[in-house]
């Protein structure tokens, strides 16, 4: 059979995979203009699709930016910056601008400090080599940030093209789908976004008569959690709703348990509270460092909930890191779950599944 593809972005049709990129239902082969899934939703149902594919192919779709005069929107998730963040981005968009957004600010607890908070995202962004010339903070669900987000964009641009990329599951999708309602300038954008010829691999949304708007795909960038996880579990461990913090005294050679995700070992330093920023659903238990190996084992899936039988099937094994804390107040950072605040001046171990690296930053709150 000869090859068919999109109309509307341009990828090869298929019929066997709905999770893959160009799926249709045999059945929509008999129509005279063929739109895949993906493309099919956004422009009825004003939905964006991650499609996963190979590294290799979202490079090379990413590294077609660097041959334009465009503007670059980079998309993080601010519970797992490090697990979001896409390396090399620099050097596969060339010499376009970038702006660097943060989103899910809405779950973060009302005494954070956000100029803390995008000063430090513009420093490791940098570390990492991307050169950023504005963060803002986000909440993509529900409008929260982006009249200034909006401004900059539109300035930034000077009616030229925009691309939006990120991993998947740091709410891109949403994220287009709240500006192009927001600042598209143009009726029914949804309904009259795709043309036939559209490069592969992106979706083409109209900001005017001579713009657009590139939906690129989501990276899977494994070194995310939530890619280890069941939808069931992912939905406990992920903020639905302002984070709580929850505050444990602990003295050295005691041990925290969040779920069954991650281990916090007290190694040594004077007695103090330790502030737990995490999903309100996920729980939390202490124990003694010296029991912390059978407790672990005895009740993980049970008492240390989640993980569910299913993920723990495909959970790569916690592995330990041990650091120093500085003698001053830092936040523990557990990519994809949340963090811990410590005032310092001890140390410390994590076990964290393998692939999974924590970070240190100075105190948000």
């Amino acid at each position: 059979m000869d090859k068919i593809f999109c109309d509307g972005c341009g990828v090869e049709i298929q019929t066997e995979d709905k999770n893959k990129s160009g799926f249709v239902p045999k059945s929509a082969l008999e129509n005279e203009h063929i739109i895949c899934q993906r493309c099919f939703r956004l422009k009825h149902y004003n939905e964006v699709q991650d499609v996963e594919y190979t590294d290799d192919d979202y490079l090379r779709m990413i590294n077609q930016i660097s041959g334009t005069e465009s503007l670059v929107v980079k998309i993080v998730d601010i519970f797992d910056f490090d697990g979001s963040f896409i390396s090399g981005l620099q050097r596969l968009t060339g010499n376009n601008p970038i702006i660097l957004i943060g989103n899910k600010v809405d779950l973060l607890p009302k005494s954070t400090n956000k100029s803390k908070l995008i000063q430090w995202m513009k420093k490791t962004a940098s570390d990492y080599g991307l050169k950023v010339q504005e963060v803002f903070l986000v909440s993509a669900a529900n409008g929260q940030g982006f009249d200034m987000a909006e401004k900059e964009i539109e300035t930034r641009r000077n009616r030229k093209d925009v691309y939006v990329v990120g991993c998947t599951n740091v709410g891109k999708s949403t994220f287009i789908n709240q500006l192009i309602n927001r600042s598209s300038g143009v009726k029914d954008a949804i309904t009259t976004s795709y043309f036939p010829g559209t490069t592969l691999g992106f979706i083409q949304i109209p900001l005017d008569e001579k713009s657009y708007m590139y939906d690129t795909p989501g990276v899977v960038n494994r070194k995310q959690l939530v890619h280890y996880v069941t939808d069931k579990d992912l939905k406990l461990i992920t903020p639905k709703k302002e984070i709580k913090p929850r505050v444990y005294q602990l003295q050295d050679k005691q041990t925290l348990f969040f779920g069954g995700f991650a281990r916090f070992d007290f190694e040594k330093g004077l007695k103090q509270s330790f502030v737990c920023y995490f999903s309100n659903q996920l729980m939390i238990h202490r124990t003694k460092l010296d029991q912390a190996d059978e407790f672990y084992e005895k009740h993980v899936g049970d008492l240390l909930q989640p993980p569910s039988p299913e993920t723990l099937e495909q959970l790569p094994p916690l592995v330990q890191q041990t650091v120093k804390i500085p003698g001053e107040k830092t936040d523990i950072v557990i990519p994809g779950l949340g963090w811990v605040t410590s005032d310092g001046g001890i140390t410390i171990s994590i076990h964290v599944p393998k692939g999974v690296q924590i970070s240190l930053r100075p105190a948000l709150i």
